[in-house]
């Protein structure tokens, strides 16, 4: 794939996008599919939340277009048509959450069983593991935790777009600065960056429209699908490489978690603690938030391709000072403990 057919797939799916977008607006109005303001929202007016049917138009348009038929890529569809299905219902009225978790199940369960896309081993930094029997559920987990960490960080406007699309242009760069561009992993990241690019251009702040469910569940399974299908490819000499790109939303994730044990809560609970709500604590606004999380990303995906394409040792030193870094300033603030009631 030239740089040329790069830039048409890109431009063709963020045009479709923007333009779809204020269809989409007013299907949601038309149905009911509005994120209501509470004490845990950001936003103080009813917003829209049926974007994901937005970014999923895009992929589908684009696929047709520029995409070939494929096992793996029949397994992409249909899970993707349960996941966006599922999301679009809880974003008109919101559903339990064991009945979102089985749609994300289903999906995933297509992935390894029908695409047979498998996450078998993985090397990072030397290390070789293997997991034989354990590949099938363990390719189910990571599906899982990928759609829900980027559930979880969508939370300011053009939050989770925005992270969504420095992956996929992360990823983009990776694959043409190493001659393996060909392959559906880069095809997919290529169509997912027009779409989520287009989205962006509705979903910046003040934004017009929210992803809703059907977004943030879609962007975290497609984004694991890519981390699937690319691993084995030259794109990721190493499995560790997309994870440290989503290093923001599985800390936020992790620490969600560590959070709601500690204050003997139910995990799947919602709260107002995330580390978007932290920044926003220290008197941040939305926009320089979310700029301040886009930056932190940006460092984790250049140190993504210092590792990948210059000295890995050097690479490897970068994440470790990033990492800490984002630790300190976490560990500054009050997503586990509310460091107001020690006092």
């Amino acid at each position: 794939m030239s740089i040329i057919d790069v830039l048409i797939i890109v431009i063709t799916t963020m045009l479709f996008v923007t333009f779809f977008i204020p269809i989409v607006r007013q299907i949601a109005f038309h149905v009911g599919a509005l994120d209501i303001p509470n004490a845990r929202k950001v936003h103080t007016k009813p917003i829209p939340r049926l974007g994901g049917l937005g970014i999923y138009a895009g992929f589908l348009l684009s696929y047709m277009l520029f995409g070939f038929e494929s096992i793996q890529m029949n397994a992409i569809l249909i899970g993707s048509i349960i996941i966006v299905i599922t999301g679009i219902i809880d974003d008109i009225k919101p559903i339990p959450a064991k009945y979102k978790f089985l749609g994300q199940m289903v999906a995933a369960f297509i992935i390894p069983v029908y695409g047979e896309i498998v996450l078998r081993d993985v090397s990072f930094f030397g290390i070789y593991l293997n997991f034989g029997i354990f590949s099938y559920p363990l390719t189910i987990f990571f599906i899982l935790g990928v759609i829900n960490c980027i559930n979880l960080i969508d939370g300011l406007d053009g939050l989770a777009g925005g992270i969504a699309s420095i992956y996929f242009a992360t990823i983009g760069i990776i694959s043409i600065m190493l001659k393996n561009s060909s392959g559906l992993d880069a095809l997919l990241t290529f169509v997912m960056l027009g779409s989520t690019l287009g989205f962006l251009f509705h979903n910046f702040n003040p934004a017009s429209i929210f992803m809703g469910d059907s977004g943030s569940m879609f962007l975290g399974y497609i984004i694991a699908v890519i981390a699937l299908l690319g691993y084995k490819n030259i794109t990721f000499t190493s499995f560790i490489v997309p994870i440290f790109l989503l290093a923001i939303p599985i800390m936020d994730t992790l620490f969600a978690i560590l959070r709601r044990i500690v204050n003997h809560k139910p995990i799947s609970e919602p709260d107002k603690n995330h580390l978007h709500h932290q920044f926003l604590k220290q008197n941040f606004s939305q926009k320089r938030t979310v700029l301040l999380i886009y930056a932190i990303d940006i460092l984790f995906a250049a140190a993504s391709i210092v590792y990948l394409l210059g000295n890995r040792y050097f690479g490897m030193v970068v994440y470790g000072i990033l990492f800490i870094i984002v630790l300190l300033l976490i560990l500054k603030t009050d997503i586990i403990f509310e460091r107001s009631k020690k006092k």
